[in-house]
């Protein structure tokens, strides 16, 4: 089977962007919807894409959706590299759009990409050789990792209305995700996404966009991060509710975490050796963490890849 590759990228460095985003939403804060580290570009991306040359070169087509950007050192001559702009795929109420989980749910109207496809964010990387049977079973329908979260629902309300802890955005609008599908299933899924490569069905996207077309509009003006988004884990709730993928729960060893504000978990990472691993930048981290990620990853992939000019 053909299977694509999609990321999100964006130069938050850039000025023009900059004034673009200053304008709609304001200058970045120390809120997790709009601070610096969901902006900032180190060259993760750079990385991410050495990874694949190394360990996934199977992948046919490899698709950067950005915002009237593209990396300078990126060999846009080459045949596998494709750049789509948010405006090719997304309506024009969402633009301009600093909301990478709104700019997900459109991911199946990308021109020519593939029914199989896997998702990255850029600070996702694969470690160790892997080929289309780490993401797809031979009946062709997506591998779904997920962290293994038991009685997640009780936990999340326990938190959020007994210990009066409020959640974070980024689990809130993975509550969402699982209480709309639960809403029209009857099962609630309380499995994490485990914040690596995703792998997907177009058709599962675009049929749970179909679906789900009038609780999703809110959405679509949300230029930045808001409580009440849905994460595109609905999706794979929605394939394990429709029988359209296998759930497979993950360990360190296959999927690693690194928030780069902690240093600790360098030492972490060594050890378990995974087969995925995210360079998660946030709130927390700070010039110097970014620094220290990018000489970590120079040392992993130190070889340019064919995507380089």
């Amino acid at each position: 089977m053909d299977i694509d590759l999609v990321y999100l990228w964006v130069n938050g460095n850039d000025p023009k962007w900059q004034a673009k985003r200053d304008a709609c939403i304001g200058r970045p804060t120390e809120r997790q919807e709009n601070c610096k580290g969901r902006y900032a570009d180190s060259g993760e991306l750079k990385y991410s894409l050495r990874s694949i040359e190394m360990y996934a070169p199977w992948i046919r087509k490899i698709f950067i959706v950005t915002d009237d950007q593209k990396p300078e050192w990126l060999n846009t001559e080459n045949p596998k590299i494709q750049v789509v702009d948010h405006k090719e795929i997304m309506p024009a109420e969402s633009l301009p759009c600093f909301n990478s989980t709104l700019i997900e749910h459109y991911l199946d109207k990308i021109p020519g990409l593939s029914e199989h496809f896997l998702f990255s964010n850029d600070d996702m990387y694969i470690n160790q050789p892997v080929t289309p049977a780490t993401f797809f079973a031979a009946d062709g329908l997506p591998i779904l990792y997920m962290n293994r979260k038991p009685f997640r629902k009780l936990a999340l309300w326990f938190r959020d209305n007994v210990k009066g802890k409020p959640l974070s955005m980024y689990l809130k609008i993975i509550r969402n995700a699982a209480e709309l599908v639960e809403k029209y299933y009857g099962t609630y899924y309380g499995c994490k996404p485990h914040h690596n490569i995703d792998s997907y069905l177009k058709s599962t996207i675009t049929f749970t966009n179909r679906k789900f077309e009038k609780e999703f509009s809110p959405m679509i003006p949300h230029h930045v991060r808001a409580a009440d988004d849905v994460q595109r884990s609905v999706y794979s709730y929605v394939a394990l509710a429709e029988k359209k993928g296998h759930l497979h729960y993950v360990s360190h060893k296959h999927s690693f975490r690194l928030h780069i504000d902690n240093h600790k978990l360098y030492e972490k990472f060594e050890r378990y050796n995974p087969v995925f691993f995210c360079m998660n930048d946030s709130e927390f981290a700070n010039d110097a963490d970014r620094k220290a990620a990018i000489e970590f990853l120079e040392r992993k992939f130190p070889k340019k890849s064919e995507f380089e000019k």
